[in-house]
């Protein structure tokens, strides 16, 4: 019965991908062509499959990290700051993962230090970050880079291809595979999974709670500055806010991803088809038309539909 229970559950995440991928298939022109899969992977999927990898660790110890896009961001500004001053790729990444991980560590300061939850906490930590690139922007204007001032290799990490393989899918993939590792064959993973299925019982158990929050809380902020760095290569520019248009799908695509888990816990491979199932929504609609603000509202609407079959599927909610 459990088995069964656990296939249905399956099932409304893959017969969602089947179901919208015909779908589009039939009415989207063009959808189904090798060179929009492609398009898609890069556009679409790449970076929102990093930034919900990060919530992904967050989800794990039952937090939601609404910091997301401050981390990227922050990593976008000092990255395009730094290579403006022809300081080196290297250099400027190392910075902007640099930034990144300071605001992964005033996050864990707030809630392993003094014991605010996480939603409060980050929600604080994005308030700030919006407030700090406003002032570091005169209001938040974009910061571009010519293409003669651009350093050598700095749009290789967006545009680049490694065995005719675009960089940014290489990090996803070992990124992922870091995650998976992290979650599923480490302490650290069955004691995170410890703490956000039962939090009370893994504070009177003697579990390291703050080292735990801590270090998740880190770990997802780099995570998020990978993402910085990359949208700084696509677009040669830093776009104050930008990130935060990744929190949402990025929580969406987390939150669909537990469906494949008989006990709804965050995992890598569920979260990576969460977030080709919203690629496809995404793509899709714009190529039949549908403006920014519709597509939205279909990808809500999916959502729920997704997680309502999970739901109905699942004996804790009978």
């Amino acid at each position: 019965m459990i088995e069964r229970i656990a296939g249905m559950q399956r099932f409304a995440l893959v017969g969602a991908l089947v179901a919208v991928s015909a779908f589009f298939a039939v009415f989207a022109p063009g959808f189904a062509r090798a060179a929009n899969f492609a398009a898609l992977l890069l556009n679409n999927f790449a970076l929102l499959a990093i930034a919900a990898l990060g919530m992904t660790l967050a989800l794990s110890i039952g937090a939601i990290d609404l910091s997301l896009g401050t981390s990227v961001d922050v990593a976008s500004l000092v990255f395009v700051g730094l290579s403006a001053h022809q300081v080196g790729v290297l250099p400027a990444m190392l910075g902007g993962l640099g930034a990144a991980l300071l605001v992964g560590a005033f996050n864990s300061a707030l809630i392993a230090g003094l014991g605010i939850a996480p939603f409060l906490a980050t929600l604080g930590t994005l308030f700030i970050g919006q407030t700090v690139q406003q002032l570091a922007t005169d209001g938040g204007q974009p910061v571009y880079l010519l293409n003669a001032a651009l350093p050598p290799l700095f749009s290789e990490l967006a545009h680049g291809t490694l065995l005719r393989l675009p960089v940014p899918l290489w990090i996803v993939a070992v990124l992922a595979i870091a995650v998976h590792l992290a979650l599923a064959r480490s302490v650290f993973g069955r004691q995170g999974a410890a703490l956000g299925a039962q939090p009370g019982v893994a504070r009177y158990s003697g579990l390291p709670v703050a080292t735990l929050t801590a270090v998740t809380f880190v770990a997802s902020a780099l995570i998020y500055g990978v993402v910085g760095l990359l949208l700084s290569s696509m677009v040669k520019a830093y776009v104050p806010q930008a990130g935060n248009g990744y929190l949402l799908n990025a929580i969406g695509a987390t939150f669909i991803g537990t469906t494949l888990s008989p006990s709804r816990r965050p995992g890598v491979m569920g979260t990576l088809f969460g977030v080709l199932l919203i690629s496809l929504v995404a793509n899709g609609l714009l190529l039949i038309g549908w403006n920014f603000y519709w597509q939205q509202v279909a990808t809500g609407v999916l959502i729920f539909a997704v997680l309502a079959v999970s739901f109905v599927h699942n004996p804790r909610f009978r």
